[in-house]
């Protein structure tokens, strides 16, 4: 559960907003969820912003014995009834196949008047959707991949679409974009303090624990700044500060715009590089 990162963040900071970068529905109890948010909510004095998917890894499920292909499906509806009781509505029943609420209703309601919700989206639409159907944000984590920026182009359509369908609107400004980056002076500086912690990322990570389809280690740690930075359609930044503002301005170019781009955080460079580049940015 993030939350408890995210107390811990919100004891020792004062204005940055607090996103629980997902709450995997279909692994918690909605009730459970909510309760958890107003009470951050208030912890934090009302900075907290509901970010939510169905789960990434299949051995998660697995293990909680879901069956993967329900996901989607139940993170639906654990956010639709999440929604109705960080709302306030009155006492409501509600059953399904995975969890039951009888006479549910929050005892303490949010700090904030409305709480800001976000959908996880990857590559396919179904996030987008999801978003759509509920007239909330949404967090493009495909973005941090090259097949998920190639999709952006086309993907807050289907937002759009869902939203008409179900009576909602969706605001762009309520679109945030995952990027991944490491920033330096110059580009060779970028890549010498980048590389080793990109190449075990990519290598330990990305294609050995979320086992991503398709995915192939990388060989040296030039290699992996060459195929992940340094082609076209690149899913990283490893460079200066201008190449990350051509990246930003060419996403929004492509996407028709968006609201907000998130940082994600690596440990690719040692902690002083690490703190260099953010100052940078």
């Amino acid at each position: 559960s993030p939350e408890l990162f995210l107390a811990a963040a919100a004891e020792r900071t004062h204005r940055i907003r607090l996103g629980t970068g997902v709450v995997s529905l279909p692994y918690h109890h909605p009730f459970n969820v909510a309760q958890r948010m107003v009470q951050l909510d208030h912890m934090s004095g009302g900075r907290v912003i509901f970010g939510s998917g169905p789960g990434a890894l299949p051995s998660d499920a697995h293990m909680l014995g879901i069956d993967p292909l329900l996901q989607r499906d139940r993170q639906d509806e654990a956010l639709g009834v999440i929604r109705r009781l960080l709302a306030g509505e009155p006492r409501f029943d509600y059953e399904c196949e995975w969890f039951t609420l009888r006479d549910a209703a929050l005892q303490l309601l949010p700090l904030q008047e409305e709480m800001p919700c976000a959908v996880a989206s990857m590559v396919s639409p179904s996030g987008m959707t999801l978003a759509g159907k509920h007239g909330i944000g949404v967090l493009s984590i495909g973005s941090t991949s090259t097949a998920g920026l190639q999709a952006l182009p086309t993907q807050w359509s289907f937002a759009e679409e869902a939203a008409a369908k179900h009576g909602n609107t969706v605001n762009r400004a309520n679109w945030r974009v995952l990027l991944s980056w490491h920033i330096a002076e110059t580009r060779e500086q970028a890549a010498a303090e980048a590389k080793h912690g990109l190449f075990r990322w990519h290598n330990e990570y990305n294609v050995r624990t979320l086992m991503r389809p398709g995915l192939e280690p990388f060989k040296t740690p030039d290699d992996a700044v060459n195929g992940t930075a340094r082609v076209e359609g690149a899913a990283a930044i490893i460079g200066t500060p201008d190449d990350l503002v051509a990246q930003i301005r060419a996403l929004q170019e492509i996407t028709g715009g968006f609201g907000t781009v998130i940082g994600f955080i690596h440990d690719w460079a040692n902690a002083e590089a690490t703190r260099r580049s953010w100052d940078l940015v």
